[in-house]
């Protein structure tokens, strides 16, 4: 039997025990809304950690990762850089999310700013944007599988058949138990990835360099020095400036604190003590980000001109002479790492979709738990067979696709601060601040040659959307004094 073919059996029986663990859960939950997009408000510290924790070890991480260190060498460090400071910002509005979410039952970011800006195109509005940036986040990590089996495979499986394989397992256990079933394949991925990432981190460089001291030595020496230079390379190949780097960062922090799957988590969690233990314990997820780094810092000399990057770390194990079973429980890691994201950015898009968008335009007779439910159901196959489509067909690498999301979802900021610390703030203002900010990232990202200076999109989105937030909130009547002490209280 050839070596691949043991290696695509193991990846096998894994996705096998990830669609059990996956369906499971979901039959402890309540036949509801509440228990398909919240868990039914009781999701311990375990679940959450990982939950929250699958958004960093996703195709981004065991492939873009890499794929950052390998082309573009001290740029990688950008990603510990914003996952460490991310969370700061949940930690102070996430318990106030989760109690308001439990006294009035929202389930999704949009509902809750909907109801302190007391304004339903907002929440439409929201609904799009979520969904929009949700496309590109969710193809990242279908590309991410489809890397890793044509690889393993020696081609002998295409990228689009092996993102369908795995994706279909997503789909499946998504669609059957919702939020818990995310809990639960997250848990179990989570610490399967931490075992992998640090079994290569330490084994490669050993084993290719002497060690890791040994394997940065020897990149220093050569012509590729300039790989450790921060803040490293751009995607042409020359330095990176600091301007694009630190900007870089501030808007991947910022959107990271309020992106619609995270954020959503928060309606999820048991009590405020397990949100507040989250968002504290959560960097420590950055630790195992550092061997996945030193994948791909392994390569540069070991092996170059591999491309695409984003594919280096299937590449490296098909060189080496690993057992088989080792292999294929690294493969089977890596694909662990694009399922445990996609699977709660598929869950989060298609209960917002429903809940923050089709619910506003559909009959009050389909204003039923069991009709939402199914119609979230029905989203989640339409929302995957989207992003497939994109998945197959772009050719975009992976860690652009999620820089080009981050610009987007990190207009959502402003909004999330002010419901809970700007009194004056109200829903015209919420409006034309997410509008200006959003079209003005996206003009930039079209057009980066009429940037004023070399600056992240997100970032000039986001003067923009603070200007008018501001501007036309001292413009417009306030909201209601109950509504407001309801969140400056909360």
């Amino acid at each position: 039997m050839e070596s691949w073919v043991i290696i695509l059996l193991i990846c096998g029986i894994y996705l096998a025990i990830t669609l059990a663990m996956g369906i499971i859960p979901g039959l402890k939950v309540s036949d509801s809304v509440s228990g398909f997009v919240a868990g039914d408000r009781s999701m311990n510290l375990l679940l959450l950690y990982f939950v929250l924790g699958a958004s960093i070890f996703s195709s981004f991480a065991f492939l873009g990762g890499p794929g950052w260190a390998y082309s573009r060498g001290a740029a990688a460090f950008y990603i510990i850089s914003y996952g460490a400071t991310g969370m700061i910002p949940i930690y102070f509005f996430g318990p106030k999310v989760r109690r308001l979410g439990e006294k009035y039952d929202f389930v999704t970011q949009a509902e809750i700013l909907q109801d302190r800006f007391n304004s339903t195109s907002l929440s439409a509005l929201l609904a799009i944007i979520s969904i929009v940036v949700f496309i590109p986040y969710l193809t990242l990590q279908m590309k991410g599988a489809g890397y890793v089996i044509t690889t393993i495979s020696e081609g002998a499986i295409p990228q689009w058949l092996g993102a369908g394989i795995a994706y279909l397992v997503v789909l499946i256990y998504v669609y059957f138990s919702g939020v818990m079933g995310v809990g639960w394949t997250n848990t179990f991925q989570g610490i399967f990835m931490m075992i992998i990432a640090w079994f290569l981190g330490i084994y490669l460089p050993y084993e290719l360099f002497g060690g890791v001291g040994e394997m940065f030595t020897q990149i220093a020496q050569s012509d590729m020095s300039a790989m450790l230079k921060a803040p490293g390379l751009n995607a042409s190949g020359e330095p990176w400036n600091w301007w694009s780097y630190s900007s870089a960062v501030i808007v991947s922090a910022v959107g990271f604190s309020v992106w619609p799957h995270l954020f959503m988590r928060a309606f999820a969690a048991e009590n405020d003590r397990t949100m507040k233990l989250t968002a504290v314990l959560y960097p420590t997820f950055q630790f195992f980000l550092i061997p996945i780094l030193i994948i791909g810092f392994t390569a540069i000399l070991a092996y170059p001109n591999v491309s695409p990057a984003d594919s280096i770390l299937p590449y490296i194990l098909t060189q080496l002479d690993l057992p088989i079973i080792i292999i294929g429980l690294v493969c089977a890691g890596t694909l662990a790492a694009s399922m445990s994201s996609g699977d709660a950015i598929l869950h989060s898009a298609a209960s917002i979709g429903v809940r923050d968008g089709l619910s506003h335009i559909l009959p009050a007779e389909w204003h039923t738990d069991k009709k939402e439910r199914n119609l979230i159901r029905l989203l989640v196959i339409i929302i995957s067979l989207i992003a497939y489509y994109f998945a197959v067909i772009s050719d975009v690498p992976i860690v652009n696709l999620l820089l080009g999301s981050y610009g987007g979802v990190a207009q959502i900021f402003p909004l999330v601060l002010c419901m809970f610390y700007w009194k004056r703030a109200t829903g015209y203002g919420a409006i034309a601040g997410l509008l200006g900010g959003v079209l003005t990232t996206i003009f930039f990202l079209l057009y980066p040659e009429l940037r004023p200076f070399p600056i992240h999109e997100g970032i000039y989105g986001l003067l923009i959307n603070i200007g008018l937030l501001v501007t036309v909130s001292l413009s417009t009547e306030p909201e209601s004094k109950e509504r407001i002490e309801r969140y400056l209280n909360a």
